[in-house]
Protein backbone atom coordinates (compact mmCIF):
# COMPACT_ATOMS: atom_id res chain seq x y z
CA UNK A 1 0.00 0.00 0.00
CA UNK A 2 2.83 2.39 0.86
CA UNK A 3 4.47 1.66 -2.47
CA UNK A 4 1.18 2.46 -4.23
CA UNK A 5 0.85 5.81 -2.41
CA UNK A 6 4.45 6.65 -3.19
CA UNK A 7 3.81 5.88 -6.85
CA UNK A 8 0.82 8.25 -6.84
CA UNK A 9 2.90 10.97 -5.18
CA UNK A 10 5.46 10.69 -7.94
CA UNK A 11 2.74 11.60 -10.43
CA UNK A 12 1.72 14.79 -8.61
CA UNK A 13 2.26 17.90 -10.77
CA UNK A 14 5.65 19.56 -10.53
CA UNK A 15 4.75 23.24 -10.40
CA UNK A 16 8.28 24.31 -11.28
CA UNK A 17 7.96 22.34 -14.49
CA UNK A 18 4.56 23.90 -15.15
CA UNK A 19 5.92 27.41 -14.71
CA UNK A 20 8.87 26.55 -16.95
CA UNK A 21 6.44 25.53 -19.69
CA UNK A 22 4.59 28.88 -19.61
CA UNK A 23 5.63 30.90 -22.70
CA UNK A 24 5.61 34.24 -20.84
CA UNK A 25 8.41 35.48 -18.54
CA UNK A 26 7.65 34.61 -14.89
CA UNK A 27 9.76 35.53 -11.86
CA UNK A 28 9.38 34.86 -8.14
CA UNK A 29 10.50 37.79 -5.97
CA UNK A 30 11.16 37.61 -2.21
CA UNK A 31 10.48 40.42 0.27
CA UNK A 32 13.93 41.91 -0.37
CA UNK A 33 13.12 42.13 -4.11
CA UNK A 34 15.65 39.38 -4.80
CA UNK A 35 14.91 36.94 -7.62
CA UNK A 36 14.48 33.41 -6.29
CA UNK A 37 13.08 31.78 -9.44
CA UNK A 38 12.78 32.52 -13.15
CA UNK A 39 11.26 30.30 -15.81
CA UNK A 40 12.78 29.43 -19.18
CA UNK A 41 10.91 32.25 -20.96
CA UNK A 42 12.53 34.75 -18.58
CA UNK A 43 15.99 33.37 -19.30
CA UNK A 44 15.36 33.78 -23.04
CA UNK A 45 13.84 37.23 -22.56
CA UNK A 46 16.82 38.60 -20.63
CA UNK A 47 19.42 36.35 -22.30
CA UNK A 48 20.66 35.22 -18.87
CA UNK A 49 20.65 31.91 -17.05
CA UNK A 50 18.83 31.26 -13.78
CA UNK A 51 22.09 31.40 -11.83
CA UNK A 52 22.84 34.91 -13.11
CA UNK A 53 19.29 36.11 -12.48
CA UNK A 54 19.38 34.90 -8.86
CA UNK A 55 22.31 37.25 -8.23
CA UNK A 56 20.15 40.24 -9.17
CA UNK A 57 17.24 42.13 -7.68
CA UNK A 58 14.16 43.07 -9.64
CA UNK A 59 15.37 46.70 -9.67
CA UNK A 60 18.32 45.54 -11.79
CA UNK A 61 15.93 44.36 -14.52
CA UNK A 62 13.62 47.39 -14.58
CA UNK A 63 14.04 51.06 -15.50
CA UNK A 64 14.35 53.57 -12.68
CA UNK A 65 11.03 54.34 -11.00
CA UNK A 66 9.15 51.59 -12.86
CA UNK A 67 5.43 51.22 -11.95
CA UNK A 68 6.15 47.51 -11.52
CA UNK A 69 7.96 48.29 -8.24
CA UNK A 70 4.91 50.15 -6.94
CA UNK A 71 2.69 47.22 -7.90
CA UNK A 72 4.95 44.82 -5.95
CA UNK A 73 4.68 47.06 -2.88
CA UNK A 74 0.88 47.05 -3.15
CA UNK A 75 0.80 43.26 -3.43
CA UNK A 76 2.75 42.95 -0.18
CA UNK A 77 0.72 45.62 1.57
CA UNK A 78 -2.76 44.44 0.57
CA UNK A 79 -2.08 40.73 -0.11
CA UNK A 80 -3.96 40.82 -3.39
CA UNK A 81 -3.13 40.69 -7.08
CA UNK A 82 -2.49 43.70 -9.30
CA UNK A 83 -2.31 44.23 -13.05
CA UNK A 84 -0.52 47.00 -14.91
CA UNK A 85 -0.95 47.54 -18.63
CA UNK A 86 1.36 48.87 -21.35
CA UNK A 87 4.40 49.25 -19.08
CA UNK A 88 7.75 50.10 -20.67
CA UNK A 89 10.45 47.88 -19.15
CA UNK A 90 13.20 48.84 -21.59
CA UNK A 91 16.72 48.88 -20.14
CA UNK A 92 20.22 48.55 -21.62
CA UNK A 93 19.95 44.80 -20.91
CA UNK A 94 17.16 44.35 -23.46
CA UNK A 95 16.15 46.05 -26.67
CA UNK A 96 14.39 49.40 -26.68
CA UNK A 97 10.64 49.94 -26.59
CA UNK A 98 9.68 46.71 -24.82
CA UNK A 99 6.06 47.21 -23.76
CA UNK A 100 4.43 44.58 -21.55
CA UNK A 101 1.33 43.92 -19.50
CA UNK A 102 2.28 43.00 -15.92
CA UNK A 103 0.57 40.63 -13.48
CA UNK A 104 1.81 40.32 -9.91
CA UNK A 105 0.28 38.50 -6.97
CA UNK A 106 1.15 36.75 -3.69
CA UNK A 107 2.16 33.09 -3.71
CA UNK A 108 -0.02 31.46 -1.09
CA UNK A 109 -1.57 33.05 1.98
CA UNK A 110 1.48 32.88 4.26
CA UNK A 111 4.22 33.29 1.67
CA UNK A 112 6.40 36.40 1.55
CA UNK A 113 7.20 35.77 -2.09
CA UNK A 114 5.47 37.44 -5.04
CA UNK A 115 4.92 36.09 -8.53
CA UNK A 116 5.60 38.50 -11.39
CA UNK A 117 4.57 37.79 -14.99
CA UNK A 118 5.22 39.82 -18.15
CA UNK A 119 3.12 39.51 -21.30
CA UNK A 120 4.48 41.23 -24.38
CA UNK A 121 2.06 43.76 -25.77
CA UNK A 122 2.45 42.50 -29.34
CA UNK A 123 -0.10 39.73 -28.73
CA UNK A 124 -2.48 41.86 -26.69
CA UNK A 125 -2.35 44.66 -29.24
CA UNK A 126 -2.97 42.22 -32.07
CA UNK A 127 -6.21 41.08 -30.40
CA UNK A 128 -7.21 44.69 -29.75
CA UNK A 129 -6.57 45.56 -33.39
CA UNK A 130 -8.73 42.67 -34.58
CA UNK A 131 -11.57 44.00 -32.44
CA UNK A 132 -11.04 47.51 -33.82
CA UNK A 133 -11.13 46.16 -37.40
CA UNK A 134 -14.50 44.57 -36.66
CA UNK A 135 -15.69 47.81 -35.08
CA UNK A 136 -14.60 49.78 -38.13
CA UNK A 137 -16.39 47.31 -40.40
CA UNK A 138 -19.59 47.68 -38.34
CA UNK A 139 -19.31 51.47 -38.68
CA UNK A 140 -19.05 51.17 -42.45
CA UNK A 141 -22.04 48.80 -42.38
CA UNK A 142 -24.25 51.62 -41.13
CA UNK A 143 -22.75 54.16 -43.52
CA UNK A 144 -23.20 51.76 -46.46
CA UNK A 145 -26.88 51.31 -45.65
CA UNK A 146 -27.45 55.06 -45.59
CA UNK A 147 -25.46 55.61 -48.79
CA UNK A 148 -27.30 52.89 -50.67
CA UNK A 149 -30.64 54.53 -49.96
CA UNK A 150 -29.81 58.23 -49.82
CA UNK A 151 -27.19 58.50 -52.57
CA UNK A 152 -27.73 55.78 -55.17
CA UNK A 153 -31.32 56.79 -55.87
CA UNK A 154 -30.51 60.48 -56.52
CA UNK A 155 -27.48 59.40 -58.57
CA UNK A 156 -29.77 57.62 -61.02
CA UNK A 157 -31.77 60.83 -61.48
CA UNK A 158 -28.62 62.93 -61.92
CA UNK A 159 -27.21 60.56 -64.52
CA UNK A 160 -30.49 60.40 -66.41
CA UNK A 161 -30.75 64.20 -66.46
CA UNK A 162 -27.15 64.48 -67.72
CA UNK A 163 -27.89 62.08 -70.57
CA UNK A 164 -30.91 64.16 -71.59
CA UNK A 165 -28.84 67.34 -71.45
CA UNK A 166 -26.13 65.76 -73.59
CA UNK A 167 -28.57 65.40 -76.45
CA UNK A 168 -29.89 68.95 -76.11
CA UNK A 169 -26.77 71.07 -75.58
CA UNK A 170 -24.01 72.22 -77.89
CA UNK A 171 -21.07 70.02 -78.78
CA UNK A 172 -18.78 71.88 -76.36
CA UNK A 173 -21.19 71.36 -73.45
CA UNK A 174 -21.64 67.68 -74.25
CA UNK A 175 -18.23 67.00 -72.66
CA UNK A 176 -19.52 68.45 -69.39
CA UNK A 177 -22.59 66.22 -69.54
CA UNK A 178 -20.37 63.20 -70.17
CA UNK A 179 -18.19 64.22 -67.21
CA UNK A 180 -21.28 64.25 -64.98
CA UNK A 181 -22.15 60.71 -66.15
CA UNK A 182 -18.60 59.47 -65.53
CA UNK A 183 -18.48 60.94 -62.03
CA UNK A 184 -21.89 59.54 -61.07
CA UNK A 185 -20.73 56.11 -62.29
CA UNK A 186 -17.60 56.43 -60.15
CA UNK A 187 -19.61 57.32 -57.05
CA UNK A 188 -22.06 54.47 -57.74
CA UNK A 189 -19.17 51.99 -57.99
CA UNK A 190 -17.75 53.28 -54.71
CA UNK A 191 -21.11 52.85 -52.97
CA UNK A 192 -21.43 49.35 -54.46
CA UNK A 193 -18.07 48.44 -52.92
CA UNK A 194 -19.14 49.82 -49.56
CA UNK A 195 -22.35 47.79 -49.66
CA UNK A 196 -20.23 44.65 -49.30
CA UNK A 197 -19.47 45.76 -45.72
CA UNK A 198 -23.18 45.64 -44.96
CA UNK A 199 -23.41 41.93 -45.74
CA UNK A 200 -23.60 40.35 -42.27
CA UNK A 201 -24.66 36.90 -43.39
CA UNK A 202 -22.57 34.01 -42.11
CA UNK A 203 -20.13 32.63 -44.63
CA UNK A 204 -20.73 29.25 -46.21
CA UNK A 205 -17.80 27.63 -44.39
CA UNK A 206 -16.58 24.33 -45.81
CA UNK A 207 -13.23 22.53 -45.77
CA UNK A 208 -11.06 24.30 -48.36
CA UNK A 209 -7.57 23.39 -49.49
CA UNK A 210 -5.74 26.70 -49.07
CA UNK A 211 -3.03 25.69 -51.52
CA UNK A 212 -5.61 25.24 -54.27
CA UNK A 213 -6.83 28.78 -53.55
CA UNK A 214 -3.31 30.26 -53.51
CA UNK A 215 -2.23 28.46 -56.68
CA UNK A 216 -5.37 29.67 -58.47
CA UNK A 217 -4.75 33.25 -57.32
CA UNK A 218 -1.09 33.23 -58.39
CA UNK A 219 -2.03 31.94 -61.85
CA UNK A 220 -4.55 34.78 -62.21
CA UNK A 221 -1.90 37.28 -61.12
CA UNK A 222 0.78 35.92 -63.45
CA UNK A 223 -1.55 36.15 -66.44
CA UNK A 224 -2.77 39.62 -65.51
CA UNK A 225 -1.50 42.49 -63.36
CA UNK A 226 1.66 40.69 -62.14
CA UNK A 227 2.85 39.22 -65.43
CA UNK A 228 6.33 40.74 -64.97
CA UNK A 229 6.63 39.92 -61.27
CA UNK A 230 8.48 36.98 -59.71
CA UNK A 231 5.98 35.13 -57.51
CA UNK A 232 7.56 32.56 -55.22
CA UNK A 233 5.44 29.86 -53.55
CA UNK A 234 6.73 28.19 -50.37
CA UNK A 235 4.04 25.79 -49.20
CA UNK A 236 3.82 23.14 -46.51
CA UNK A 237 2.00 20.39 -48.44
CA UNK A 238 0.92 18.59 -45.24
CA UNK A 239 -1.23 21.54 -44.10
CA UNK A 240 -4.82 20.58 -43.15
CA UNK A 241 -7.82 22.18 -44.77
CA UNK A 242 -9.07 25.66 -43.91
CA UNK A 243 -12.62 26.24 -42.74
CA UNK A 244 -13.90 28.93 -45.09
CA UNK A 245 -15.62 30.10 -48.24
CA UNK A 246 -13.60 29.34 -51.37
CA UNK A 247 -14.68 32.38 -53.38
CA UNK A 248 -14.07 34.81 -50.51
CA UNK A 249 -10.63 33.31 -49.87
CA UNK A 250 -9.77 33.85 -53.53
CA UNK A 251 -10.86 37.48 -53.24
CA UNK A 252 -8.85 37.97 -50.02
CA UNK A 253 -5.56 36.75 -51.45
CA UNK A 254 -6.11 38.29 -54.87
CA UNK A 255 -6.50 41.68 -53.13
CA UNK A 256 -3.36 41.11 -51.04
CA UNK A 257 -1.26 40.08 -54.06
CA UNK A 258 -2.55 43.05 -56.05
CA UNK A 259 -1.66 45.32 -53.13
CA UNK A 260 1.84 43.80 -52.99
CA UNK A 261 2.25 44.32 -56.73
CA UNK A 262 1.12 47.95 -56.63
CA UNK A 263 3.59 48.69 -53.83
CA UNK A 264 6.43 47.76 -56.23
CA UNK A 265 5.22 49.53 -59.39
CA UNK A 266 8.20 51.90 -59.33
CA UNK A 267 10.79 49.11 -58.94
CA UNK A 268 12.70 47.44 -61.75
CA UNK A 269 12.39 43.96 -60.18
CA UNK A 270 9.21 43.12 -58.30
CA UNK A 271 9.00 40.04 -56.10
CA UNK A 272 6.12 38.52 -54.12
CA UNK A 273 6.43 35.48 -51.83
CA UNK A 274 3.52 33.34 -50.62
CA UNK A 275 4.18 30.84 -47.85
CA UNK A 276 2.15 28.58 -45.57
CA UNK A 277 2.96 26.89 -42.29
CA UNK A 278 1.33 25.18 -39.33
CA UNK A 279 1.49 27.21 -36.13
CA UNK A 280 0.07 25.19 -33.20
CA UNK A 281 -0.90 26.80 -29.92
CA UNK A 282 -2.43 30.09 -31.10
CA UNK A 283 -5.94 30.52 -29.66
CA UNK A 284 -8.30 33.47 -29.78
CA UNK A 285 -11.66 34.14 -28.13
CA UNK A 286 -13.92 35.79 -30.66
CA UNK A 287 -16.53 38.42 -29.73
CA UNK A 288 -19.92 36.90 -28.89
CA UNK A 289 -18.44 33.48 -28.23
CA UNK A 290 -17.08 31.78 -25.13
CA UNK A 291 -15.13 29.24 -27.13
CA UNK A 292 -11.44 29.71 -27.84
CA UNK A 293 -10.83 29.25 -31.54
CA UNK A 294 -7.62 27.59 -32.67
CA UNK A 295 -5.91 29.46 -35.53
CA UNK A 296 -3.02 27.19 -36.52
CA UNK A 297 -2.87 27.90 -40.28
CA UNK A 298 -0.50 30.75 -41.12
CA UNK A 299 -0.30 32.30 -44.59
CA UNK A 300 2.25 35.01 -45.37
CA UNK A 301 2.15 37.44 -48.31
CA UNK A 302 5.49 39.26 -48.58
CA UNK A 303 6.75 41.92 -50.95
CA UNK A 304 9.96 43.92 -51.34
CA UNK A 305 8.36 47.33 -51.71
CA UNK A 306 9.32 50.49 -49.79
CA UNK A 307 7.04 49.63 -46.87
CA UNK A 308 4.06 51.36 -45.29
CA UNK A 309 4.44 54.80 -43.75
CA UNK A 310 4.57 54.78 -39.94
CA UNK A 311 1.62 57.17 -39.63
CA UNK A 312 -0.58 54.91 -41.78
CA UNK A 313 0.45 51.48 -40.45
CA UNK A 314 -1.69 51.50 -37.24
CA UNK A 315 -4.78 52.39 -39.31
CA UNK A 316 -4.00 50.34 -42.40
CA UNK A 317 -7.17 48.21 -42.21
CA UNK A 318 -9.50 51.11 -41.46
CA UNK A 319 -11.85 52.20 -44.27
CA UNK A 320 -10.69 55.08 -46.49
CA UNK A 321 -7.06 54.85 -45.32
CA UNK A 322 -4.64 54.63 -48.24
CA UNK A 323 -1.27 55.94 -49.40
CA UNK A 324 -2.10 55.44 -53.09
CA UNK A 325 -2.87 58.48 -55.23
CA UNK A 326 -5.88 56.78 -56.83
CA UNK A 327 -6.77 54.36 -54.03
CA UNK A 328 -10.20 54.28 -52.38
CA UNK A 329 -8.92 52.87 -49.09
CA UNK A 330 -11.50 50.06 -49.07
CA UNK A 331 -9.46 47.11 -50.38
CA UNK A 332 -7.60 46.18 -47.18
CA UNK A 333 -10.62 47.11 -45.03
CA UNK A 334 -12.66 44.60 -47.03
CA UNK A 335 -9.90 41.99 -46.64
CA UNK A 336 -9.88 42.49 -42.85
CA UNK A 337 -13.68 42.22 -42.76
CA UNK A 338 -13.77 38.96 -44.72
CA UNK A 339 -10.96 37.42 -42.66
CA UNK A 340 -12.84 38.39 -39.49
CA UNK A 341 -15.95 36.69 -40.96
CA UNK A 342 -13.82 33.56 -41.27
CA UNK A 343 -12.87 33.80 -37.59
CA UNK A 344 -9.27 34.63 -38.48
CA UNK A 345 -6.84 37.48 -37.95
CA UNK A 346 -4.60 39.59 -40.18
CA UNK A 347 -1.52 41.55 -39.21
CA UNK A 348 0.91 43.73 -41.15
CA UNK A 349 4.63 44.03 -40.44
CA UNK A 350 6.40 46.64 -42.54
CA UNK A 351 9.95 47.92 -42.90
CA UNK A 352 11.68 49.98 -45.61
CA UNK A 353 12.84 46.65 -47.09
CA UNK A 354 9.37 45.20 -47.54
CA UNK A 355 5.96 44.37 -46.11
CA UNK A 356 4.54 41.12 -44.75
CA UNK A 357 0.83 40.38 -44.30
CA UNK A 358 0.32 37.53 -41.82
CA UNK A 359 -3.04 35.74 -41.90
CA UNK A 360 -4.07 33.17 -39.29
CA UNK A 361 -7.09 30.99 -40.11
CA UNK A 362 -8.94 28.13 -38.38
CA UNK A 363 -8.65 24.65 -39.78
CA UNK A 364 -11.67 22.59 -40.74
CA UNK A 365 -13.22 20.75 -37.81
CA UNK A 366 -13.70 17.47 -39.64
CA UNK A 367 -11.12 15.76 -41.82
CA UNK A 368 -13.06 13.17 -43.80
CA UNK A 369 -11.56 11.15 -46.66
CA UNK A 370 -13.25 13.59 -49.07
CA UNK A 371 -11.72 16.67 -47.42
CA UNK A 372 -8.22 15.50 -46.63
CA UNK A 373 -5.34 16.80 -48.70
CA UNK A 374 -5.51 15.20 -52.10
CA UNK A 375 -2.70 13.68 -54.14
CA UNK A 376 -2.63 16.62 -56.57
CA UNK A 377 -1.74 18.98 -53.73
CA UNK A 378 1.03 16.70 -52.49
CA UNK A 379 2.37 16.56 -56.04
CA UNK A 380 2.11 20.36 -56.18
CA UNK A 381 4.19 20.63 -52.99
CA UNK A 382 6.69 18.17 -54.40
CA UNK A 383 6.91 20.30 -57.54
CA UNK A 384 7.74 23.39 -55.50
CA UNK A 385 10.40 21.46 -53.58
CA UNK A 386 11.92 20.19 -56.82
CA UNK A 387 11.90 23.71 -58.29
CA UNK A 388 13.72 24.95 -55.19
CA UNK A 389 16.50 22.43 -55.63
CA UNK A 390 16.89 23.28 -59.31
CA UNK A 391 16.99 27.08 -59.28
CA UNK A 392 16.81 28.20 -55.62
CA UNK A 393 13.83 30.44 -56.41
CA UNK A 394 11.62 28.79 -53.82
CA UNK A 395 12.40 27.42 -50.40
CA UNK A 396 9.60 25.26 -49.02
CA UNK A 397 9.17 25.15 -45.28
CA UNK A 398 9.87 21.84 -43.50
CA UNK A 399 6.98 19.43 -43.66
CA UNK A 400 4.96 18.78 -40.54
CA UNK A 401 4.58 15.11 -39.78
CA UNK A 402 0.92 14.08 -39.66
CA UNK A 403 -0.17 12.16 -36.58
Amino acid sequence: MNQKNQKLDNHQPNYIQILSAVPHPILVINEANEITYANTATELFYQMGLGQLKKLTIEDLLPFGSPVLSALDQVREKSCSFNEYAIDISTPRIKDNVIVDVYCGPIGEDSTSTLLQFQLRSMAQMIERQLSYRGAARTVNGVAGVLAHEIKNPLSGIRGAAQLLEAAVSEDDQMLAQLICQETDRIRDLVDRMEVFGDERQINARPVNIHTVLHHVTELARKGFANNTIIKEQYDPSLPNVSGDHDQLVQIFLNLIKNAQESQDDQDEASITLSTSFRPGFRLTLPGSKERVVLPLEILVQDKGPGVRDDILPHLFDPFVTSKAKGSGLGLALVAKMIADHGGTIECDSTPEGTTFRILLPMAEEMTPETTIDQDTLELGAHFEKTSKNNNKTHPTPRREQT
